[in-house]
Formats: C-alpha cells, structure tokens, sequence
C-alpha cells in the first residue's frame, strides 16, 4: 500500500524519481524452514531474484514493471502459486528471467541492495524503507509509513511532507501506533 501511495498519490505531485531496491525478508528474518512463515518469505525471495535479474537488461523500469505485477498478485489476488514466468509475460518482460528463480547466484545482489537500506534505516526494522538526501545531501532512511489505505490526495501529500521531515531531523528515530485495521 506504501508503493501504491507513493506511486500514484505523492509521486506527481512531488517530481519523484523511484529507485525501487529489494528486501528479503527470508534473508532479513531468517525463519526456521519448518516455520509456517517460511515457505511465503522463500517464495518471495525467489521473486527478488527473477527481479534483480530483470534489472540487468530492463533497468529500474523492469523492476517496477514486474514489482507492480507481483504486487498485484500477492496482496490483491491473495495468489502465491504461480509461476514466474505468468508474472513476467504479464508485466510485458521477457520470460527467460524466471530462470533466476532458482539461481542462488542472485542472492549476492540481493543482499548487497538490501544491505545499503539496512545501513540506512537500521536493523530493527521490516518494510518499508524510503530513502532520500537530507538538507546536506546525505542519504537518510526511515522505515514506513506503513499504510493500510491509500490517503486522500491532500492527505496523501501532507502525510509525505511529514515523512520526508522526520527523515531529515537528526536524532529522530520512531513514531508507532497499535494497527486496528
């Protein structure tokens, strides 16, 4: 919901150039294999290959491309079961990168993308992570805002301006409330 916020709502209106980076939450969390979390986070992680493998031939474009379409499948269709080439061919990309589903070798990439937010925002934290330049043109991070609905678009942009301030202010760290939706 934070992508679809930041995408659709804030982005226009606030001249945004999107670098999209993966996170692996199999990598970050390292769940025990017999876990019920396991399996959804490894299948996950699999489609953060076919992604960093389509980032080689299609840019960051192709990345959003098939990360919209992943999106799409996990969190609007509730669907996990398919294979990866039915999302590629769905968001127009080429077919042969579902081979990287299954090669660990992307695991590397993987890791050293996820690493540069980690450094950014900490450790103890999950996903969402957005970074940006502060006012001296360091790169800061904040995790979140974790979004259960897209905002109104005044909301959208006040709720934006907020974000990118508490980015920038030295020395602060969190800001959390109970999800009751």
């Amino acid at each position: 919901m934070t992508a679809r916020w930041v995408v659709d709502a804030v982005a226009p209106k606030r001249d945004l150039t999107i670098n999209w980076q993966p996170i692996s939450l199999l990598k970050k969390n390292e769940p025990k294999p017999d876990s019920d979390y396991y399996a959804p986070v490894a299948r996950s992680h699999r489609h953060l290959r076919v992604m960093e493998s389509v980032r080689t031939t299609d840019g960051n474009d192709g990345v959003f491309k098939l990360y919209w379409e992943l999106g799409r499948r996990y969190h609007h269709d509730q669907s996990r079961d398919f294979a990866p080439e039915e999302a590629l061919t769905a968001a127009g990309l080429d077919t042969s990168h579902a081979k990287a589903f299954d090669d660990e070798s992307w695991d590397a990439e993987i890791a050293t993308r996820m690493g540069v937010g980690l450094e950014l925002a900490g450790t103890d934290i999950g996903t969402p992570i957005i970074a940006m330049d502060n006012d001296e043109g360091t790169k800061v991070a904040l995790f979140g805002p974790v979004i259960t609905r897209v905002p109104n678009p005044e909301q959208s942009l006040r709720l934006w301006d907020a974000f990118v301030d508490m980015a920038r202010i030295p020395g602060f760290w969190e800001v959390k409330r109970t999800r009751t939706e």
